[in-house]
């Protein structure tokens, strides 16, 4: 996220207060885009289509848009990550020529590991007409491509387009939903995916833009699931790790039944999506600010060391970056944490301005707690990610996912009271942990540099 991150922090400096708004609108599309149209587009036509449809086939559109996008990213993650890691090597050999193939043959893989899925659940499982099963195929592989076109954005130099691109899609597809909802769910869903079909195409189409090359070794990143293996698995426990708390909450007596199989419990997922939305500025600060910063003071440690300086110089170069990495975690705690509060604070007037039921606002107030300590978390990883601590991240993802798992199932046991204990105490003990474990790596990180790091001491120790 770092490039785009400059290009953003230019706009925020070239202008006025305007320009700093239109940076945040930005940062947050390219770091959140799928995911924030999603929730937004599920959230708004669910409450404008409810004089349009039945309830019912309301109800199969939520849920079936739910499970889409959990199952789809969980799914799409270690496709996206070993991506992910295979387009920064050819960036870093300053070779981009096969990004248009990367890019059509992850989709492929995609497509090929998650239509038995799709096919499975809509095709056969579910009880519903041929077309809601259809419609809610469509729906999911659209969601899935989304995910991995989502690995070329920051890529992009272009944000503006991305930000249109996004912001079209998604009024599209609710104009869509809304016209074809008096045709039930399958109508709501036909709606919705061509606003994902809009973002999808427009930014499959700024990609192609940007990588002005023909198809070339379209699989050869297959390879990377070899090497880079452990990253792949971090990508799967971590997508896991955020959702499990709903599937086990899916267990609750109060759940729902959609469509014969498709189970939820709707008063903790909505609680858990409205508090996932108070992490998006902290996100875009993080892409616009933080990361940037970041990344300034690591090429320059990492320039001291390639430039054989002194030990003087080395050392206040690591001094330096643990300064900026401690100052990034101030801003994003002092702003996260202000909006946590005024979340938890204003709660009951929102919920009454949403229309929510009052029944989620204690679930609502700890996700929102859980939020801020996941927001924390993911910037421990991505620490632990640039300088390569890949087996660290996935034992701290690993402890996530157990975590969340036990305490959430343990607040399932407890009953209603405890509900969102679950997720909140797992990320305040994962992160606790990671950031403990991130300062010792960020003070000894000359040793860890020439070290631990050192391929041919590896390999020696391998011996």
């Amino acid at each position: 996220m770092a490039g785009i991150g400059f290009s953003l922090r230019e706009l925020a400096k070239a202008d006025d207060v305007l320009g700093t708004l239109r940076a945040f609108m930005h940062a947050t599309l390219v770091a959140a885009g799928p995911w924030l149209v999603t929730i937004l587009s599920l959230g708004t036509l669910s409450v404008m289509a409810g004089g349009l449809a039945d309830d019912a086939d309301v109800g199969i559109f939520r849920i079936v848009v739910i499970y889409n996008f959990g199952f789809s990213l969980t799914l799409a993650g270690p496709v996206a990550i070993v991506v992910t890691r295979y387009l920064a090597d050819r960036i870093y050999e300053r070779n981009v020529s096969e990004g248009p193939g990367m890019l059509l043959g992850s989709m492929a893989v995609m497509a090929i590991t998650q239509m038995p899925l799709a096919i499975g659940l809509y095709g056969f499982a579910i009880d519903a007409t041929l077309d809601v099963r259809l419609a809610a195929i469509a729906s999911y592989l659209a969601t899935a491509a989304l995910w991995i076109a989502g690995v070329f954005l920051s890529t992009l130099k272009d944000f503006r387009a991305i930000t249109y691109a996004f912001i079209f899609g998604m009024a599209s597809g609710l104009v869509a939903g809304l016209a074809l909802a008096p045709y039930g769910a399958a109508g709501l869903l036909a709606g919705f995916t061509i606003g994902l079909c809009i973002v999808l195409f427009a930014l499959i189409a700024r990609i192609f833009a940007e990588y002005p090359y023909p198809v070339l070794k379209p699989f050869a990143f297959v390879a990377y699931f070899r090497r880079y293996w452990d990253l792949a698995a971090t990508a799967l426990a971590y997508n896991m790790a955020i959702w499990v708390d709903k599937w086990i909450m899916w267990l609750e007596p109060g759940r729902t039944i959609e469509a014969g199989v498709l189970v939820s419990y709707p008063l903790y997922d909505s609680a858990m999506f409205l508090a996932y939305l108070t992490i998006l500025p902290a996100m875009a600060l993080f892409v616009l600010i933080v990361e940037t910063a970041f990344f300034d003071r690591y090429l320059a440690f990492f320039d001291q060391i390639r430039k054989h300086g002194t030990w003087a110089r080395i050392r206040a170069a690591q001094l330096d970056l643990i300064d900026t990495v401690g100052e990034g975690f101030r801003v994003l705690i002092v702003l996260q944490g202000a909006l946590t509060y005024l979340a938890i604070l204003l709660a009951p007037a929102l919920f009454v301005a949403l229309g929510v039921s009052f029944a989620e606002m204690g679930m609502f107030r700890l996700g929102v707690l859980g939020a801020l300590f996941h927001s924390l978390l993911l910037f421990v990883l991505i620490v632990f990610a640039y300088f390569d601590l890949r087996m660290l991240a996935l034992k701290l993802v690993v402890f996530f996912l157990v975590s969340n798992t036990v305490l959430t199932a343990g607040t399932l046991v407890a009953g209603f009271t405890w509900y969102g204990y679950g997720y909140f105490l797992s990320a305040l003990a994962s992160f606790m942990i990671g950031y403990t474990i991130m300062l010792r790596k960020l003070a000894n990180l000359p040793y860890l540099s020439f070290v631990e790091s050192n391929p041919s001491i590896q390999a020696q120790r391998a011996d």
